[in-house]
């Protein structure tokens, strides 16, 4: 067992190398684990600081061999790698994108034990060849593997991975050393099945909050799509963001009218090449393109921190998925939107596309009754996402969904237009879908009506001057107040349940909804309890910061967020630190980025100052 470090040499490591002066909920948790050699699975997040969780260990051991870490995407081993070298981390990653040289200097260095922390894919650990790397990682002395986006381990939650499967031989072929899990975003049973798959011994289970009170949580059922994109996007000009859509033509698709309509927009999704896949990714991580219209192939580890929205342009398949990717928003802790655009026709097209995979278990079938159930519901928002993952919502309302906000007008008479939708349903013998359903209320003579003889219902008709969109909404509320049942199979139909029955009779209560009319500049929420608010950032310096930290990103051909997040701008256009000295005090300002990159800094400080305090002399007294 490794003597654990002080709470002292923790702060003094965490200040030094981070520019951090404390730590945030679970961090020292998690790292005492990892010191302690006991295995852990630990669930932070997104922007909760999972990384600095097996980073600081590799740093505070007093063991030379390096701590190793399983990354899934190359382009995040790269992206991690540089930020850890750029604060003074002697780390390394070994994958296909390195060339001859630099494989022989990595694996020079870890020879030396000069390195302390090493990146591979599960691909390398289990695949061809393994054998011969895992034997090279004991002459290496590894002290300890960490397994970053663990819920690929799981069947039973989302991103799938088989090869992470296959780690578990890490436990057999390192018995001595810990094994630790890291995630954003995992339920109870995900968690077991990360742990059992790892066959980790009863490891410590740290699990944070998994509310994210900075993100504004709208839904709204889709209309149409490109107008209601396009609102979104306004409220947000200049700013970054990330468009979900289920298929590649439609990430196609929306990503050329963006970009026809003047938006800095591309497309990304498993189909396009290695080579453009990369492009693109690298041309948002380093703020050359504001909009990434992309499936969920896009996003996993994605470290750009001023992402002001995510908008999924149809529903995800689950709301582990939801949380994951509605997730990248927001990173830097400061206000940043959600938007969900659904239809209940996404749901049946989920069903056909698992079945025809062989993925169309009972457990796919829940997910997606859940994300169904969030999509119709009408309570707080933030509150359905954090009682999922079986955690009390402590708030009476989080004032940051549309709900909250009272963004949806309530219907005068909900219990009458209940009854007639119910007894639509009833008279057409509780054997049809959503779609049938709203055919006959809206009086719409299909083949399918006429055939069955529907157009003589009572009820034909009786909402005819009813958009279809808002009709699925009612549909939706009623399904997810348990007052309709839809059915599983490749037909869903409606069925009443017992309290849809009462309903129906006039003996009980139901409140419905209706998304009111688009506006103009929807308002925009500010949380005063954003940990990173602009109070007292002068707005001008921190452009000219901006515009510093793009040059020296693209000089050293890294991400501007390895170089400086923004909230460490922010920090330094609030402060303005005019010596070294006071350059250590800012927000995320190691020592060695301080002598790297203080001296161009204090230097852009200095010419804003003296700009601005010439243009006030100029001014007439």
């Amino acid at each position: 067992m490794v003597s654990p470090a002080t709470d002292d040499q923790l702060e003094a490591t965490l200040t030094r190398y981070w520019g951090y002066r404390e730590f945030r909920p679970l961090q020292r948790e998690a790292i005492a684990a990892n010191l302690e050699d006991r295995d852990s699975v630990v669930v932070l997040p997104t922007g909760g600081g999972k990384s600095l969780c097996f980073q600081m260990p590799a740093l505070v051991r007093p063991d030379a061999g390096p701590g190793l870490v399983v990354s899934p995407l190359v382009s995040l081993m790269k992206d991690q790698v540089d930020g850890l070298v750029a604060s003074g981390i002697p780390a390394a990653a070994l994958n296909s994108s390195l060339t001859a040289d630099e494989r022989r200097q990595t694996h020079d260095a870890l020879d030396a034990g000069s390195c302390r922390l090493l990146y591979v894919t599960p691909e390398r650990l289990v695949g061809e060849g393994g054998d011969g790397f895992r034997a090279k990682l004991l002459r290496w002395d590894v002290q300890f593997v960490a397994v970053d986006e663990a819920h690929c381990i799981s069947q039973w939650g989302h991103e799938f991975r088989p090869e992470y499967r296959q780690l578990a031989r890490l436990r057999e072929e390192f018995p001595e050393i810990g094994v630790h899990a890291f995630t954003a975003t995992a339920t109870r049973q995900v968690r077991k099945d990360i742990a059992s798959q790892l066959a980790l011994r009863d490891p410590d289970v740290l699990v944070g909050s998994f509310d994210r009170p900075n993100l504004v949580y709208r839904v709204l059922v889709r209309t149409g799509v490109k107008d209601q994109i396009q609102r979104v996007i306004d409220r947000h000009t200049g700013e970054a963001g990330i468009i979900y859509c289920v298929s590649r033509k439609e990430v196609e698709q929306l990503a050329a009218w963006l970009e026809q309509s003047g938006h800095r927009a591309l497309p990304y999704h498993a189909g396009l090449p290695d080579e453009i896949r990369r492009r693109h990714q690298e041309a948002f991580l380093e703020e050359r393109t504001d909009v990434m219209v992309a499936t969920v192939a896009f996003g996993m580890g994605i470290d750009r921190s001023n992402i002001r929205y995510v908008i999924h342009a149809g529903s995800p398949r689950s709301l582990e998925h939801y949380q994951q990717e509605s997730g990248r928003a927001g990173r830097d802790g400061l206000e940043a939107e959600c938007v969900l655009l659904y239809s209940g026709a996404d749901y049946a097209r989920w069903r056909q596309m698992l079945e025809q995979s062989g993925e169309l278990s009972d457990q796919a079938r829940r997910l997606l009754r859940d994300m169904e159930r969030y999509a119709g519901g009408t309570k707080c928002r933030h509150a359905v996402l954090v009682e999922y993952f079986e955690q009390r919502y402590q708030q009476d309302g989080c004032n940051a969904c549309d709900w909250c906000l009272k963004e949806l007008e309530p219907i005068d008479e909900s219990l009458t237009l209940a009854q007639k939708i119910l007894s639509t349903v009833v008279r057409s013998g509780q054997s049809f879908g959503m779609g049938h359903v709203i055919d006959v209320l809206r009086g719409r003579t299909t083949d399918q009506v006429t055939s069955r003889r529907h157009q003589e219902l009572s009820t034909f008709g009786l909402l005819a001057d009813t958009p279809i969109a808002e009709l699925r909404g009612y549909l939706d509320q009623l399904t997810q107040q348990d007052l309709l049942l839809r059915t599983d199979g490749p037909y869903p139909v409606l069925q009443l349940t017992d309290d849809g029955v009462t309903v129906l009779k006039g003996q009980g209560s139901v409140e419905l909804y209706r998304q009111p009319r688009p506006a103009p500049g929807q308002r925009r929420r500010r949380d005063r309890t954003d940990p990173a608010a602009w109070e007292g950032v002068d707005r001008g310096l921190f452009e000219s910061l901006r515009e510093c930290r793009m040059e020296i990103a693209r000089a050293r051909g890294v991400p501007p967020y390895v170089v400086f997040h923004d909230n460490t701008l922010r920090d330094l256009a609030r402060r303005r630190p005019t010596s070294p000295e006071e350059l250590l005090q800012v927000y995320g300002i190691g020592a060695r980025k301080a002598d790297d990159l203080g001296p161009i800094i204090l230097t852009v400080i200095q010419e804003y100052e003296g700009h601005a305090n010439a243009e006030a002399e100029d001014q007439p007294q």
